[in-house]
């Protein structure tokens, strides 16, 4: 019975289900609707209110001063919905939002969608997603723009230096050796005046570097306590050298960007072992030449060759920056961009920044003196850099794209009696598979022109001495005869378009003007609302 029971409770509910519209139960039309809800978001808009998404206030044009009028420091993010760089950082601006609120913080965090709030994103030269700007005051004229990590914790700690004073003040020797011995790395400022613009520069560089923390001292008795005379920034280490003194010079000043520059360098190991976690903080430094001792750590005999390393080190702070990089570990996978194997090891590098110019000894020598010789032959230009290349397959001339390598591409590339079009590619790159049909295409159609040659080069194994790829796919063109030109083709990547370039002798003929009357236009307009981005290339 209780089975029949709740089948009849069920036909009664469907019943009831079905019948709704005949009893008077009508929804509402669907245009009736869809008008009420569009009323009720202009409402939402034209009022001054705001509202909140998980901690950060939602704003916009009706309600942006206000969030201004009301908060002392307010961290606006600028974002677009289908952006995959704002939905990435959403999870991670919403949790630093909640911190700052949960320590009752003065900074609050907000969002604007700039795709819908076109005139705050006029006003605020947004120009592309996303884009973080810190209103202070209610100052809408000068927001000062983002310049920390972005992650929760580099958010949260970047607003805080902001609400508060950026530097400790410490006012005696207990308070500033308790300071010193509380992190691995501190930065202690002695002034004389702390209201000076010496000081006023040193906070200015406390505000900016959050991952270090900032102290400030005037006391008389700790400029003596630490063996200072005049204004000195001081750098303490539990590691390498205990203490590093930067004099501030009496007649410049304190040079914001030096000091910043300056404390970098010196904040890092003078010898580092590159690992997931110190890679951003190795090219982050942005020291020129980086050497790179590659060894097995799982063996002992290589494990030692780190103290000739380490000895070589020391003259070459701020110039240099000595790299442990174990090819078992988090290295193996930079091998590849060396040309190397596991197997290569040990073997050392010096790689110069610009350019990623790499070289190498001619036979492997791991004494320190061997490695400073080394070093200042390559820095005073005496050595040639050491160049990838792959060797060229059997038949890389006798398909329409030819294959290039670096031991062929000289000889064809400036072959004088040809004009020779370049593809440089990574075989990983998007962009490049998407345009390789179009390529074929072209050298099948100029297969049999004695005077043009099509080619590619896989640029992520062979390099050049003289050309340096920055992007992804970079198409070159190399006119025939005398000189050594090169022009870059920079327009649509499509057949016919490579082919007008071709027959123009390496330049695109002017096309002509396009002609609009109002109401009839020939052509796609921009939207005004998206931010232009050239996202057909892959930047190195």
């Amino acid at each position: 019975m209780r089975g029949c029971g709740s089948r009849l409770v069920w036909l009664l509910v469907l019943s009831l289900a079905w019948l709704g519209p005949a009893l008077g139960g009508e929804d509402k039309d669907e245009e009736v609707i869809e008008e009420e809800e569009k009323e009720k978001k202009e409402n939402e808009v034209l009022s001054d209110e705001i509202k909140e998404e998980d901690n950060v206030l939602v704003l916009h044009e009706h309600n942006f001063a206000r969030a201004l009028s009301e908060h002392q420091l307010l961290l606006v993010e600028f974002y677009a919905p289908w952006c995959g760089h704002c939905q990435q950082l959403a999870p991670a601006f919403a949790q630093a939002a909640a911190e700052l609120r949960n320590e009752s913080s003065p900074a609050r965090l907000a969002k604007v969608d700039a795709t819908a709030q076109t005139a705050l994103a006029t006003e605020f030269g947004i120009t592309s997603y996303p884009t973080l700007k810190l209103f202070r005051d209610g100052n809408r004229t000068h927001p000062l723009a983002y310049t920390g990590r972005l992650d929760s914790q580099g958010i949260v700690r970047w607003m805080q230096r902001r609400a508060g004073p950026s530097a400790t003040l410490l006012q005696d020797t207990d308070t500033i050796a308790a300071f010193i011995d509380s992190q691995d790395l501190v930065v202690v400022g002695f002034f004389k005046d702390l209201k000076g613009e010496t000081a006023q520069a040193f906070f200015d560089v406390a505000a900016e570097m959050v991952d270090m923390p900032f102290g400030v001292a005037e006391a008389a008795e700790l400029f003596q306590a630490y063996g200072l005379s005049a204004d000195t920034v001081c750098l303490f280490k539990k590691f390498d050298e205990s203490q590093t003194n930067f004099p501030v010079d009496p007649a410049r000043g304190l040079d914001t960007a030096e000091l910043t520059r300056l404390l970098r360098v010196h904040s890092l190991h003078l010898v580092m072992e590159f690992t997931n976690e110190t890679s951003s903080q190795i090219f982050g430094a942005k020291i020129p030449h980086h050497m790179l001792l590659f060894l097995n750590k799982s063996s002992p005999e290589q494990l030692s060759l780190r103290d000739g390393f380490r000895a070589a080190a020391g003259g070459f702070r701020g110039e240099v920056l000595f790299v442990v990089v174990d090819v078992t570990g988090h290295g193996a996978d930079v091998l590849p961009f060396f040309g190397m194997t596991a197997a290569d090891a040990p073997t050392l590098r010096l790689v110069k920044m610009e350019g990623n110019r790499k070289y190498r000894m001619e036979q492997d020598n791991f004494s320190d003196s061997a490695i400073r010789t080394f070093i200042q032959a390559v820095m005073d230009g005496k050595v040639k850099p050491h160049l990838l290349s792959a060797e060229p397959p059997e038949d890389w001339d006798t398909r329409p794209v030819k294959v290039l390598v670096g031991k062929t591409f000289e000889q064809v590339a400036f072959d004088e009696t040809k004009n020779v079009f370049v593809k440089f590619y990574a075989p990983w790159c998007p962009h490049c598979q998407a345009m390789a049909a179009a390529w074929e295409e072209l050298a099948e159609r100029y297969k049999d022109r004695e005077d043009i040659v099509i080619a590619e080069m896989d640029s992520t194994a062979n390099e050049l001495e003289n050309i340096t790829i920055h992007g992804y796919p970079t198409l070159h063109y190399f006119p025939a005869g005398p000189g050594r030109k090169m022009i870059e083709f920079k327009s649509n990547r499509d057949v016919e378009t490579f082919s007008k370039f071709l027959e123009n002798g390496g330049t695109l003929p002017e096309e002509p003007p396009v002609t609009k009357t109002p109401g009839n236009s020939t052509g796609k307009e921009e939207d005004p609302s998206v931010p232009r981005t050239d996202e057909s290339r892959d930047e190195l």
